[in-house]
């Protein structure tokens, strides 16, 4: 009994002589968090390396697409893209706002990322709906009512816009009340209700007053079409009043519920 006492008492003493299992557990745990750390810092500094540092992933081809008046050429070089430079720390921001600010042609741009070398630039253009005649030239005037361009050549099928507004004291207090900007806007909004067919041949678009605009189209026709509102009805109304009256020289839907026509 005493033999096997004392056998007991030195296998106690020796497992007592190394840390206990829960403080092993901590060190493996401690062990295993510094490794990973270490791990993630590498993997880290080598990303970074690979995007700001490398040769890999710079900037070498900038590409254009949408271009309908502008060349890709003027869109590349006011883009102003800097090639050879790391991909990821070009400013799309900063380059859509070049654009929009040299080119005002341009409605909306797209700039994007085209990894591993490229950056796209992918435009919509601004739409004339009518020109303004100016020393002449033609300013162009998109739908949304913004000057955008001035060109020596009228775009074919753009009708004109005339701001004919009556007397000088009319023309004086339809510009105090609306303002010039506002009359251009609603010039801007009859020409896009304008029918397809009656666009085709229309030539110009006349604005007397806010609720006094008008259409000229070819072979001397007129169209009396009153202020910008209800434009779908004074469409639909315009198209059965033509068809019914074919021969007709001037229209007039300004109340589109009575219209009416005359001329042969």
């Amino acid at each position: 009994m005493a033999g096997s006492t004392t056998a007991e008492r030195g296998e106690r003493q020796q497992e007592s002589s190394g840390p206990p299992p829960a403080r092993r557990l901590r060190v493996r745990r401690l062990r295993t968090i510094i490794i990973l750390a270490v791990a993630l810092a590498l993997l880290s500094a080598g990303a970074v390396w690979l995007l700001y540092g490398s040769q890999w992933l710079r900037v070498e081809r900038v590409s254009v697409s949408g271009t309908l008046v502008l060349t890709p050429e003027q869109v590349r070089e006011a883009a102003d893209v800097p090639v050879g430079a790391p991909l990821i720390s070009v400013d799309t921001d900063a380059i859509e706002a070049r654009l929009r600010r040299k080119l005002p042609r341009i409605d909306s741009v797209d700039v994007a990322r085209s990894w591993p070398h490229g950056i796209g630039l992918k435009v919509t253009e601004r739409t004339p709906v009518l020109l303004v005649q100016k020393g002449g030239k033609f300013v162009e005037v998109d739908d949304e009512g913004v000057r955008f361009a001035t060109v020596p050549v009228a775009p074919k099928g753009v009708p004109a816009l005339e701001l004919t507004l009556g007397r000088p004291d009319t023309r004086a207090a339809s510009l105090r009340r609306f303002g010039e900007v506002r009359l251009v806007r609603e010039a801007v909004r009859v020409a896009g209700d304008i029918p397809v067919d009656v666009a085709r041949v229309t030539r110009s678009v006349k604005v007397r007053s806010y609720d006094d605009i008008s259409l000229e189209l070819r072979g001397g026709r007129t169209v009396a079409w009153g202020s910008g509102e209800n434009g779908a009805a004074k469409a639909r109304t315009l198209t059965a009043l033509m068809k019914a009256a074919p021969d007709a020289r001037h229209f007039d839907v300004s109340v589109p519920t009575a219209p009416a026509s005359s001329g042969s």
